[in-house]
C-alpha cells in the first residue's frame, strides 16, 4: 500500500502546491489517486491556514475529498500541536477512514480508545523503541488498523538503524498489525527504498519531503507518488544510470 501525505504542517513556503483548503485537498487527492495512490493522510486547516481538528473544518474537508475522490480512505493528524484535539475528536459528526496517534505523546492511550470507541481506525504512528515498547504493552495494540514507523532522524545509517530498532520490538510482540514506514526529509528515499526491500507499506508526499529521488524538487504531490512507483519497479541492484525516465516526473 502507497498512501500519499497531502500536506502536514508545510505551507506554500515550503512549496507552492501544498494543498490548504477542502477544494486543494480535493483536486490534490484526485490526482495522487490517478497517479496510483491507494490511501491518504492530510492535516485539515481552519480559514486562517492554521491546522484544526474542528468538526466543522474536518467535515468540509472530508467531504469535499470524497465528493472527487469516493471510495478512497482517509485518515488524519492528531498530532499534539492542534489544539482541543480530544474534545474535537469526540464531536465529529463526519468521521475520518482513521487517524494517526503518536505514541511519544503522553495522552496517546486516551486518544487510541477514543478512535476506536467511535470506528475510527488507529494508525500508532512509533517514532522510538521507547515509543514501540510503549505501545505493544497497550490492550489495544492489536486493534490497531496500522503501525507507522515514523524515522525523524536526518542522518539515513542512523534512520534505518532506528527503524530496525522498531521492528525488533514488534516482531517480539507478534501483533500481526500492518507496518507502514517512512522518512522525513533526507530520510524519504532511503527509507521508501528499505520498506520496498522489506514488503512493508510506505508514504510518499509533501508531509514529508519535496524533493525526487535525483534531489530535483518534485511538481507536486502526484510527482512524487508516480517516483515512488517508478522506484519500486526498479531491480533493488539496479544502477541508476540503467533506469529509464518516467514521464511527467
Amino acid at each position: 500500500m502507497l498512501q500519499a501525505c497531502l500536506n502536514g504542517s508545510r505551507d506554500s513556503a515550503f512549496h507552492a502546491y501544498t494543498p490548504l483548503t477542502p477544494a486543494r485537498l480535493a483536486a490534490d487527492a484526485v490526482a495522487v489517486v490517478a497517479a496510483g495512490a491507494n490511501e491518504l493522510h492530510l492535516h485539515p486547516r481552519d480559514a486562517s491556514g492554521a491546522e484544526t481538528l474542528d468538526p466543522a473544518d474536518v467535515a468540509a474537508t472530508l467531504e469535499a475529498i470524497r465528493a472527487k475522490a469516493p471510495g478512497i480512505p482517509i485518515g488524519l493528524s492528531t498530532h499534539a500541536g492542534i489544539a482541543g484535539r480530544l474534545k474535537a475528536m469526540k464531536a465529529w459528526q463526519v468521521l475520518p477512514d482513521y487517524v494517526s496517534i503518536n505514541l511519544i505523546e503522553d495522552d496517546a492511550p486516551e486518544l487510541i480508545s477514543a478512535a476506536l470507541s467511535r470506528g475510527i481506525g488507529v494508525e500508532a504512528g512509533l517514532w522510538s523503541v521507547a515509543d514501540a515498547e510503549r505501545f505493544v504493552a497497550l490492550p489495544e495494540a492489536k486493534k490497531s488498523l496500522r503501525i507507522l514507523i515514523e524515522i525523524n532522524e536526518q542522518d539515513v545509517e542512523e534512520g534505518l538503524a532506528v527503524a530496525a530498532a522498531i521492528r525488533k520490538v514488534l516482531a517480539r510482540a507478534s501483533l500481526d498489525v500492518p507496518v507502514l514506514q517512512h522518512g522525513f526529509d533526507a530520510s524519504v528515499w532511503p527509507l521508501y527504498q528499505d520498506a520496498l526491500m522489506r514488503g512493508l507499506d510506505g508514504r510518499i508526499g509533501l508531509e514529508d519531503g519535496k524533493h525526487l529521488p535525483d534531489g530535483s524538487e518534485a511538481q507536486d504531490n502526484a510527482a512524487l507518488i508516480k517516483a515512488a512507483f517508478r522506484l519500486a519497479r526498479v531491480p533493488p541492484n539496479l544502477p541508476p544510470e540503467a533506469v529509464p525516465p518516467l514521464a511527467g516526473v
